[in-house]
């Protein structure tokens, strides 16, 4: 029988914004322990990251830009967008040195959860207990909804997507994230995880992380996001990584 006491959950929020500190702590189950990272010291705010911080850090960008029709791929990697891979990455390294729960839930602060969302979570993974996966999305964006493909009820193997703001991890998932080095070939984490469940429409990702989990996403979501218009982006409000 799958518990709360099964869930180690994390909030990726900055210390400048309480705002949505407040919201999340508000809107979680207060029965479900959380760590917000907002309480650690780390380099996971896009307004005061540098380069020369992040090479100090011993940190590496991953070669993002490149001559495509994709205005994501056509631009260099952001500040925020770099900030926000290295919170989600700290989550996972203090996950796999803490606590010995069977899965990790990843939250950003910008995610509208429901009253009955601890309830629905677990409802859930017992549904798909016995499906193997290592990456649950809770939320996402999905770009290629056609090829997502029906699994169980409520559930599917999702194709291309995008969006981290509710996920959740095997813990064995959490050791394959991490061997990957993604401190020294940094991209956007909306494009790493899909990375390593389909085959990457870039070549260059696609080689540098290739496929290695098995992906269910919850359909319809768990969690949705909320508006940009109501709660801000940081990651597209930074400035680009200069060269």
């Amino acid at each position: 029988m799958i518990t709360p006491a099964d869930l180690r959950t994390y909030v990726i929020n900055l210390p400048r914004r309480p705002d949505r500190r407040t919201w999340m702590a508000n809107t979680l189950p207060p029965d479900l322990p959380v760590t917000f990272t907002s309480d650690w010291t780390g380099p996971f705010d896009g307004h005061e990251l540098t380069r020369h911080q992040l090479e100090a850090a011993g940190y590496k960008l991953f070669p993002w830009k490149i001559t495509s029709d994709n205005p994501w791929w056509s631009r260099p990697l952001k500040y925020g967008e770099v900030g926000c891979t290295l919170a989600h990455l700290a989550c996972w390294r203090h996950a796999a040195e803490n606590g010995d729960e069977k899965f990790v839930v990843i939250l950003e602060d910008d995610a509208i959860v429901r009253s009955t969302f601890l309830e629905d979570l677990l409802v859930g993974l017992r549904r798909v207990s016995g499906s193997p996966f290592d990456l649950l999305y809770l939320g996402r964006f999905p770009l290629e909804p056609e090829e997502d493909q029906p699994v169980a009820a409520g559930f599917v193997s999702p194709a291309y997507s995008h969006c981290t703001f509710g996920y959740l991890l095997t813990r064995s998932a959490l050791d394959i994230l991490l061997a990957t080095h993604l401190e020294h070939a940094i991209v956007p984490i909306d494009e790493f995880l899909p990375s390593l469940y389909i085959e990457h429409p870039r070549p260059d990702v696609r080689v540098r992380f290739p496929k290695q989990l098995k992906a269910l996403a919850f359909d319809p979501p768990l969690v949705r996001q909320r508006p940009k218009d109501e709660a801000g982006s940081d990651t597209e409000d930074s400035d680009f990584v200069e060269p």
